[in-house]
C-alpha cells in the first residue's frame, strides 16, 4: 500500500502556525514560516471536506489550564480552557476525525477522547527527567485503550543513531529509536509520530535514512513528518518505506504559504491511499 499523506494543524499561542522545528524552544528567536490569519477550525473543515484523516493537531504553545482545552466552537466569552490564556479565544476548532497532541497526560487524555479526539498523541509525559517510564504508557494505554494512543517518539540525529527528543524537541532522551524500542513501544499504541526534528519545517528534504530504518522496524502505522515539500517526497517515502511510512507535509502546502497545492495531495491520496480517505 503506498504511502498516505497526513494533514496536521500546529497551534502555538492561539494561532496556527508553521515553525522551524528546531527552533522551537530553544535559546534562538523563535523561526516561523507561515502564521495564519485564519482560525485552527477552518483547518479541520478544509480536512474534513476533503474526507482527510488520520491528521494530528499540536499544541506547541506552553499549558496553563489545568483543564484540557476544548477544541470545539466555543462562546466569545469562554475563557476556561487554553492552550495559552491571552488567546484562548482563538482557538476553535472541531476534532472530526484528528489525533491531539500536546500535554496529553494520564489526567486528561480521556477527557480529550470525550470531546471528540479521534486519538491522543503522548510525548514528554513518558520521560520524566529525560528517562522512559514505561509504567506510564501502560497506565495510560490500560485507561483509554491501546487503539486510541498515538506514541510521539520525535528525535534529534546523534550521529549514527536518532534519539527521542522533549520538551519541544530540546531536550534528548535516553531512548534511541531503534527496532527493539519500537516493537516495546507498539504493545501499547496503535500508531506512531515521528518527527525528524533537524528538518522540521526546512522545506528541504527528509531524512531519508531515518525513513529507510523506520520501514524496517515498524510493525504498526507509521507517520512522519519533517523536510516534506513534494509529491516527489510521498513518492520518496513510499519507494524507501515499502509503504509502510506515511508523510505529513505542513509548510510546503500553499495552504501554510508554500508552493505544492493542497488539492495535488489530496489527489495523491485519492489515486494511491483511497483507503485514507472516509468512505
Amino acid at each position: 500500500m503506498p504511502t498516505k499523506f497526513r494533514p496536521c494543524i500546529d497551534i502555538h499561542q492561539g494561532q496556527v502556525k508553521q515553525i522551524v522545528g528546531g527552533s522551537l524552544g530553544s535559546t534562538r528567536a523563535l523561526q516561523t514560516n507561515y502564521v495564519s490569519a485564519k482560525s485552527s477550525s477552518y483547518y479541520a473543515e478544509l480536512y474534513k471536506q476533503n474526507n482527510l484523516t488520520g491528521g494530528h493537531v499540536i499544541m506547541l504553545a506552553p499549558i496553563v489550564s489545568k483543564r484540557p482545552q476544548r477544541l470545539f466552537k466555543l462562546g466569545p466569552s469562554h475563557t476556561g480552557f487554553s492552550v495559552n490564556v491571552k488567546y484562548s479565544r482563538r482557538l476553535i476548532i472541531r476534532l472530526d476525525a484528528l489525533q491531539v497532541g500536546g500535554g496529553i497526560n494520564l489526567s486528561n487524555a480521556q477527557q480529550w477522547i470525550d470531546r471528540g479526539a479521534s486519538k491522543v498523541i503522548v510525548t514528554s509525559w513518558l520521560f520524566p527527567n529525560g528517562e522512559f517510564d514505561e509504567s506510564r504508557l501502560k497506565m495510560l494505554s490500560d485507561l483509554i485503550g491501546r487503539d486510541r494512543l498515538v506514541v510521539d517518539v520525535s528525535c534529534r540525529r546523534k550521529g549514527n543513531e536518532w534519539i527521542a527528543a522533549m520538551n519541544k524537541w530540546q531536550l534528548l532522551t535516553t531512548m534511541k529509536i531503534n527496532k527493539d524500542n519500537l516493537d516495546m513501544l507498539s504493545k501499547y499504541c496503535s500508531e506512531f509520530l515521528i518527527h525528524a526534528a533537524d528538518v522540521e519545517g526546512l522545506c528541504q528534504g527528509i531524512d531519508k535514512e531515518l525513513v529507510v530504518k523506520l520501514g524496517k522496524w515498524v510493525t504498526i502505522p507509521c507517520t512522519y513528518a519533517g523536510g516534506g515539500r513534494s509529491l516527489a517526497d510521498l513518492e520518496l517515502v513510499s519507494k524507501l518505506s515499502g509503504g509502510k511510512v506515511d508523510l505529513t507535509i505542513g509548510s510546503a502546502l500553499d495552504i501554510f504559504g508554500g508552493s505544492l497545492s493542497f488539492e495535488s495531495v489530496v489527489a495523491w491520496n485519492r489515486e494511491f491511499a483511497p483507503d485514507a480517505l472516509e468512505n
